[in-house]
């Protein structure tokens, strides 16, 4: 049996026990947590593959052509050469980001070689893809800032010390023009065309810049550079990759295989891709509390492809677990406890997601806040004339600067709670009312309302006394 196959049995037992018994879910989440460092080299091409495409919308030309590449890579004493092209566009990264990166990791951990091509020139013309406008280049300060965020947050899923960097302008920036008409000349302006996110901005009278249209040809020059053997890239990705193996075939190359990823849905259910502008994401530098309360706001019908996308769990694993919840010898909140369980421990360790889980369940399991136990405490002699903003982010240290306390307001996250004799009133607090005093925003909102106060920013609860 492999080292996996090993694992997944003692899992499986776990798994058909108790699921709301903690010392399960710990026994369940080291487990299976620890598979995010297991020697898979073990593993025959064939299953090689499959644990590959288990968790991809495509492998082009076919699963079985990976394990082809595979099983001749090892014969010749290598692994394959693998690539993925970063244009970093953001300082703060998400649980979406991280789908690609966690299968990266899996191919290292099968042998392979896995190669970062950070899109320095690329991201200076901007990536269309799934856009309705053109996306603002960025310059090389923004890039630079950018890369070392994505790096520090993305690593507990990615082992960067055994991956190679290469800058895409190492290869584009002497590109003459000659050249590259000689590449266009080859190349349908059809091909380029058939793009839906461009016929649509077309369609609707939209812009579309050359600059936009050249970006597949740039992105397809990086594989003819590495001749690797796979790429890997969202599905929306797909015109890009199979770009690249045009291009490598017209230079006399063998044409890389492409492998797609899901873009992963956000947690407000609506079907929108996660993403920061819709505020419908898990930040990977969010503190352990609030990563594990935002998944376990997310409904049910998400607990599929997120299990898919963020944990190693084997599809037969999968498949068991929700059989458990349809058949109801598992509550639905019993599984979300452990995805949140599972996405806490690789961004902070087994101790942080028991704790959270521990957190949890005695601030939201409770009928009152009164019977939580001990909360951080503002006192309105103390603190009352300070903005609530300013209270959540020195006084009580909820939020890390002021920018993300009114981030709170502007996702209906920031809140007043009275508990009294006749049970809770919620109180929703704007942007506006988050930089103004708290005591003054006390006596407007909750004025006649007697009982308890709190103060609700996200996940986090503290009690406000001297009212």
């Amino acid at each position: 049996m492999t080292r996996l196959g090993e694992s997944v049995a003692r899992a499986t037992t776990l798994l058909s026990a108790d699921l709301s018994s903690d010392a399960t879910v710990q026994e369940l989440l080291k487990e299976t947590g620890s598979r995010r460092y297991l020697d898979l080299t073990d593993l025959p091409a064939k299953e090689q593959a499959e644990l590959i495409a288990a968790r991809t919308v495509e492998v082009l030309p076919g699963v079985d052509k990976l394990a082809e590449r595979i099983e001749e890579r090892r014969a010749a004493g290598k692994g394959l050469h693998i690539k993925l092209g970063i244009d970093p566009t953001a300082t703060d990264v998400h649980l979406g980001h991280a789908v690609p990166l966690i299968i990266l990791s899996r191919f290292q951990r099968l042998g392979h070689d896995v190669t970062l091509i950070i899109g320095d020139f690329t991201a200076k013309i901007g990536d269309p893809s799934g856009r309705t406008a053109e996306r603002p280049p960025l310059t090389d300060e923004d890039i630079a800032q950018n890369l070392a965020t994505y790096r520090e947050q993305v690593r507990p899923f990615f082992d960067f010390e055994k991956v190679s960097f290469r800058q895409n302008s190492e290869w584009l920036a002497p590109y003459t023009f000659p050249e590259l008409l000689g590449l266009l000349a080859q190349v349908p302006a059809s091909q380029l065309l058939q793009r839906e996110d461009f016929r649509n901005r077309l369609a609707a009278g939209s812009g579309l810049t050359m600059t936009e249209l050249l970006y597949p040809i740039a992105q397809g020059l990086d594989s003819v550079a590495l001749e690797c053997d796979v790429e890997l890239g969202g599905s929306d990705q797909l015109l890009n990759l199979q770009m690249g193996r045009k291009l490598m075939e017209l230079r006399g190359q063998r044409p890389q295989l492409v492998v797609t990823m899901p873009l992963i849905e956000g947690t407000d259910g609506t079907g929108a891709k996660m993403s920061k502008s819709k505020g419908n994401y898990v930040g990977l530098s969010a503190p352990a509390d609030d990563v594990f309360g935002k998944i376990m706001s997310v409904p049910d019908r998400l607990m599929e492809p997120y299990l898919k996308a963020w944990t190693e769990w084997t599809d037969e694993e999968i498949t068991l677990v929700l059989g458990r919840v349809t058949d109801r010898s598992l509550h639905p909140m019993d599984l979300k406890k452990i995805l949140a369980g599972e996405v806490v421990t690789a961004l902070y360790g087994l101790d942080a997601a028991m704790a959270a889980r521990a957190g949890f369940v005695a601030q939201f399991s409770k009928k009152s806040f009164a019977d939580v136990g001990t909360l951080p405490v503002v006192d309105l002699a103390e603190h009352g004339a300070e903005t609530v903003t300013a209270v959540l982010t020195t006084v009580l240290e909820f939020t890390p600067s002021a920018s993300a306390a009114r981030r709170l307001a502007k996702q209906n996250a920031l809140r007043l709670v009275v508990e009294g004799e006749g049970g809770q009133e919620t109180v929703v607090l704007s942007e506006a009312e988050s930089v103004r005093p708290l005591d003054a925003v006390l006596a407007e909102k909750l004025a006649g309302s007697p009982g308890a106060v709190y103060l609700k920013a996200g996940r986090k609860l503290a009690h406000i006394e001297g009212r």
